[in-house]
């Protein structure tokens, strides 16, 4: 925890070096670090970000020692549009981008980070190397196995949503256990509950659907271009708790007074209302659609949620509880 403090302390007085062309003093860095750092800690700080790489100089104003920093190193990086904080957040923000995306943008973002390498010198990498140990990303737990040659077709759908073309796709239904042939118009690649889902407008049935990315076994761009339908999303599946799209309806779910702070912590849907009730208890109100994603989540807090409308939802997780019940005792 001690190095991760460090590595966050020395972080922002880099970030301050770089937003003073005239340098930062003792007293300005000691500012910038925090309550309780010490001068001796802050000078520290300053020998380590040298010793790391960082082109830290030193001169007076005012009769002040002054730390500033060698812009001149980092000319290939404005070059490139970058400032040094934003590659180094970058960077840092690779731990969290590679949990989210994995296949197939694994190898993509690996290239990527890559050639941000080319951008500074390597000693300073050791440096910027360790911002990751003080931000963590858990991969998420169910993301989909990519079928085989998925980062392809990846890349055929980019280029076809950019080009707005339309595409060929087969596809394996799980509805209908099936594969099937579709002509689509993609509009979107988007990331949801560990997984990448196609939404794209069927001209054969007039309407928007959402296609799992790793169950689309083959996707040709057609020549044939095509223009956006007026009802196309604005937002990935703003009105599911999960990746699912459908018509919105007013659910309200009364939660015990031992989950109330739990569910009152957290923005679950930026369509919630929550109601304080008696005995510490709330009432939580959404405008979603009634989907598994959110059964299986009002399911997983069993007695201490009570679904209170609408009354077609409660009894299928009533129903869903019998059945679960059934098959325990019969085992």
């Amino acid at each position: 925890m001690e190095r991760h403090t460090e590595i966050v302390r020395q972080w922002r007085v880099l970030l301050a070096l770089e937003g003073k062309a005239r340098g930062l003093t003792l007293a300005e860095a000691q500012e910038v670090a925090g309550e309780g750092v010490s001068e001796r800690t802050i000078r520290r700080d300053f020998d380590a970000l040298t010793q790391a790489g960082f082109p830290i100089e030193t001169g007076k104003r005012d009769g002040k020692t002054v730390f500033s920093l060698n812009r001149d190193v980092f000319r290939g990086v404005a070059a490139a549009g970058f400032s040094l904080s934003e590659l180094c957040a970058l960077y840092l923000s690779r731990t969290v981008l590679t949990a989210v995306t994995g296949s197939p943008f694994h190898d993509s973002l690996a290239s990527a980070f890559d050639k941000l390498y080319e951008a500074l010198p390597a000693a300073l990498w050791k440096f910027i190397e360790s911002l990751p140990d003080a931000l963590a990303a858990k991969d998420h737990g169910s993301r989909p196995r990519a079928a085989a040659g998925s980062a392809k077709f990846m890349d055929t759908l980019m280029s076809a949503i950019l080009g707005r073309r339309r595409v060929r796709m087969r596809y394996h239904s799980f509805s209908s256990q099936k594969i099937k042939e579709y002509v689509v118009e993609p509009y979107r690649l988007a990331y949801a509950q560990g997984g990448l889902y196609l939404q794209a407008f069927v001209p054969e049935y007039g309407e928007m659907r959402t296609f799992a990315a790793q169950r689309v076994e083959l996707a040709v761009a057609l020549e044939e271009s095509f223009s956006p339908v007026a009802d196309a999303p604005s937002d990935v599946f703003p009105h599911s708790l999960g990746a699912f799209s459908g018509t919105p309806e007013e659910v309200v779910i009364e939660f015990s007074a031992v989950e109330a702070p739990y569910i009152c912590e957290r923005q679950w849907h930026q369509s919630q209302r929550i109601e304080d009730l008696p005995g510490g208890r709330i009432r939580l109100t959404l405008n979603v659609v009634i989907d598994w994603e959110l059964q299986a989540w009002v399911m997983g807090f069993g007695a201490a949620a009570t679904v209170v409308t609408p009354q077609a939802f409660a009894d299928r997780i009533v129903e869903n509880l019998d059945e679960a019940r059934a098959s325990y005792l019969k085992t």
